[in-house]
């Protein structure tokens, strides 16, 4: 099942948010993350917000009435940030946003225009499933406004996605890549290591099967048992082994070697890109701590140092979108030392790592001791005064964040 939301403070029904938190919002990048939680079936590794249609019941929630709900919060998004700038980047996840019909999501994009503005070079991704999309779609979806496409591949392997239980045929990602490329979008592939059963060779024939189809860009992950899923349940009855952190590091530098050989350069530690502008602009507003409004089901938003969830169940948020009021479960406002600590969290995963001189004198006396463990780069450590990981720092990114904020 998914996991619970946080509670924290009471969100405001009218939604309102502190004038020192909207005036963060002038002159910086500003981005919309829309959750459609459909899923055709759900996957036993997962713990997102997703359900099937059929745990939905008749009333509130359904494909054919969720892009009216979505919008309504677009709306109310609109009224409570005023004067908001123009969006820079809109993310379509879920679930699988693609079983919605496509001119649905292409409805959603143009009241999200029609609302906010949308720049010209906005970056405008949707998730999909292989199976889900076909040519048509991908051309409405890209006539529409719609820039990439980021597909969820996971493996290669057929038995690797058994284990995952996904269901979709190995051969429709090379069909859906060729389709969106033949629409004019920038193709992305998401894979997973570290599947109970998967070898070695099996990640590789996964990482030769994703480069050979040339997408722009790919994600790899390591699989995490997250509790209250099924595939948690059948590694603490001994049905499958638990992931290991030895053969998920393995798998990192098989990766990271095989992506480099392919002309894929790492700008996020999960994250390998063609080229500069094939980096995925949304995902690096989370990173680099700016705005966005999460819209949907169990959707989070962040602005200026307020962060906010919504109701996760479908019909209770539409329930409440349809009452025109906020769907928001709970918020809280981050104090100065969590932000500190997610800017130098996040920060340092990134290729051009982080500014020395954001980090307290704690952290920058670290430093060294980093660079003499090979966990950061010595050059740019001295010369541009950057911390930036190295690949055994990438593989252990959480030491090296808690020593630099003295936690060891």
């Amino acid at each position: 099942m998914p996991s619970a939301l946080p509670d924290g403070d009471p969100a405001p029904p009218d939604g309102r948010l502190p004038e020192a938190s909207l005036a963060t919002l002038a002159g910086h990048p500003f981005g919309i993350y829309l959750h459609v939680p459909f899923c055709s079936v759900r996957c036993g590794y997962c713990d997102f917000n997703t359900y099937t249609l059929g745990e939905l019941g008749a009333e509130g929630a359904s494909l054919t009435t969720f892009a009216d709900a979505a919008l309504r919060e677009v709306e109310f998004a609109a009224g409570v940030l005023g004067d908001a700038p123009q969006v820079d980047t809109v993310f379509v996840g879920g679930g699988t946003p693609t079983m919605l019909a496509a001119t649905d999501l292409a409805r959603m994009l143009r009241g999200i225009r029609e609302t906010f503005g949308l720049r010209a070079d906005a970056e405008v991704t949707t998730e999909a499933n292989p199976d889900s999309v076909t040519p048509e779609a991908l051309q409405t979806l890209a006539d529409a406004g719609f820039t990439r496409v980021s597909i969820g591949m996971q493996s290669a392997v057929p038995h690797v996605l058994r284990t995952l239980e996904r269901t979709h045929d190995p051969a429709n990602v090379e069909r859906a890549v060729r389709a969106a490329r033949g629409a004019g979008l920038q193709v992305s592939l998401d894979l997973i290591y570290g599947t109970p059963g998967e070898s070695l060779d099996d990640w590789r024939t996964s990482l030769r099967t994703a480069t050979a189809l040339e997408p722009d860009h790919i994600s790899a992950y390591a699989l995490v048992v997250e509790d209250g899923t099924k595939l948690a349940a059948q590694v603490r009855r001994g049905q499958v082994p638990a992931p290991e952190d030895d053969d998920e590091a393995a798998k990192y530098e098989i990766a990271d070697e095989h992506l480099s050989a392919a002309g894929y350069g790492w700008y996020e530690v999960s994250n390998w890109a063609r080229r500069e502008d094939a980096r995925c602009r949304h995902n690096e507003g989370y990173w680099a701590d700016g705005s966005w409004w999460g819209v949907g089901p169990g959707a989070h938003s962040h602005v200026g140092g307020v962060r906010w969830w919504n109701v996760k169940h479908p019909n209770a948020y539409a329930a409440r979108v349809g009452q025109g009021v906020s769907p928001a479960h709970g918020r809280e406002t981050l104090t100065a030392e969590q932000r500190y600590d997610e800017r130098v969290l996040l920060g340092v995963r990134l290729v051009d790592g982080l500014a020395l001189d954001v980090l307290e004198p704690a952290g920058r006396t670290a430093v060294a001791g980093l660079i003499a463990d090979s966990l950061v780069e010595a050059a740019p450590a001295l010369r541009d005064q950057r911390v930036v990981l190295t690949r055994q720092g990438r593989l252990l990114a959480d030491t090296v964040v808690r020593r630099l904020l003295g936690l060891r």
